[in-house]
């Protein structure tokens, strides 16, 4: 299933590629004052009628529909979809902006997609992550190609922690202090998980509010290749919070489980 949802993310690559080649890119201002585009709702559109044929009768929660308060109530086993995860990079043309789909099972994301449809790279998991390139709405690598995700143990000298470039905060600047020997790296969107995920970073904390789309595809895909995602309490994150609104709470994301230890929440 991992894999079909991969395809499907690729597929969408293309509708998001295709809107960002025009001269101008215009965003509209939601509720919450974060932006939509055109590229988000017709991802989104195409993506819930995919599901819907490969999986019918499973639950679908995405962003927009959300947003445009179109209330769904999580079941059991449901989907999750951030069709632009990063839409002001998206606005501003650059590259760190990805494509999320997620399969939560009992509260807890079991597969995870996310595409970079500007870096032609693609991350995924199921019981194992991998990551491998592939152009937007182009033909998948055979498997010999997939590159299998593993976190590795090593705790380096210099921890390497990756920021929001758009909600670096006070309280994560608090927290990053409690470290004597670090180098912070800014990117957007989920692309913090994936390079977790390829050992190319060791924490990202964040502190700001974040809706468990944004999260849970990055979740399964770090989880799978060996790392751990952190709520306050050191447990791992749960999804399907309807009655907030699927809003998460504060978090640190970890390639090395066992570097947890150095550090811990106040």
């Amino acid at each position: 299933m991992a894999l079909r949802f991969a395809h499907l993310a690729v597929a969408a690559g293309q509708i998001a590629l295709d809107v960002l080649s025009r001269s101008e890119i215009i965003a509209r201002e939601k509720i919450d004052r974060s932006p939509v585009t055109e590229a988000d709702e017709r991802i989104e559109a195409f993506l819930i009628k995919e599901l819907a044929g490969l999986l019918p009768g499973v639950c679908v929660i995405a962003e927009e529909a959300v947003s445009r308060g179109e209330a769904v109530r999580a079941a059991d086993v449901f989907i999750l979809i951030d069709p632009i995860d990063g839409t002001k990079e998206f606005v501003a043309k650059s590259n760190d902006f990805t494509i999320n789909i997620a399969l939560i099972v009992n509260k807890r994301p079991v597969i995870g997609v996310i595409f970079a449809p500007k870096k032609s790279r693609i991350w995924f998991a199921g019981a194992k992550a991998y990551v491998v390139d592939v152009h937007a709405g182009g033909a998948f690598a055979s498997k010999d190609d997939w590159r299998e995700l593993s976190v590795g143990m090593e705790t380096p000298e210099k921890l390497r922690a990756l920021v929001s470039k758009s909600h670096m905060d006070e309280e994560t600047h608090l927290y990053l202090s409690r470290f004597k020997n670090l180098e912070v790296a800014p990117m957007g969107s989920s692309l913090k998980f994936c390079l977790l995920a390829e050992g190319r970073g060791d924490l990202y904390p964040r502190f700001g509010p974040t809706m468990e789309w944004d999260t849970a595809a990055g979740e399964a895909i770090l989880c799978a290749a060996g790392g751990v995602v952190l709520d306050t309490k050191g447990s791992p994150l749960v999804y399907g919070k309807a009655e907030k609104s699927y809003r998460n709470g504060p978090f640190v994301a970890w390639r090395n489980p066992s570097i947890v230890q150095k550090a811990t929440f106040s």
